[in-house]
């Protein structure tokens, strides 16, 4: 399936978790990975949805600090949109959102394989710390 960024409506909080959202995570995400909830989003700085005549194929997350600091989660194009520059649209929405509400940096964490994309989204290289904490 071709996407054409014209059929895309990006929506700026919309109403989406529930099995929506989960069906979207589970088909973009095979491992399993689990959409967040509507107690994780009503914490977030802001979210934006992507649909296609009404379905919803693409997701990203935006959460703060509180202050200066902003952090994108949740990328998630389907599948059958990928490639189309939909994700890249998603980010600059959610950056552009956080900008407008005051935010000064934007971070995001990602694998070595998604470097190229998060460069497209404007991000540059930073050296980060990170600490995974298993299950006790």
């Amino acid at each position: 399936m071709t996407t054409r960024l014209a059929d895309v409506e990006l929506r700026l909080g919309d109403a989406v978790w529930g099995r929506e959202l989960q069906d979207l995570f589970d088909v973009a995400w095979p491992d399993g990975t689990r959409a967040p909830s509507g107690r994780v989003l009503d914490a977030s700085l802001c979210w934006v949805t992507a649909r296609v005549r009404g379905a919803l194929v693409g997701f990203v997350n935006v959460a703060t600090d509180g202050g200066a600091h902003a952090f994108v989660l949740d990328t998630t194009v389907h599948p059958d949109h990928r490639r189309a520059g939909l994700g890249v649209r998603l980010v600059e929405a959610g950056v552009a959102e956080a900008r407008r509400r005051g935010v000064e940096w934007v971070h995001v964490d990602f694998e070595p394989h998604l470097e190229a994309f998060y460069a497209a989204c404007g991000f540059g290289p930073s050296s980060a710390g990170l600490l995974h904490l298993p299950p006790a």
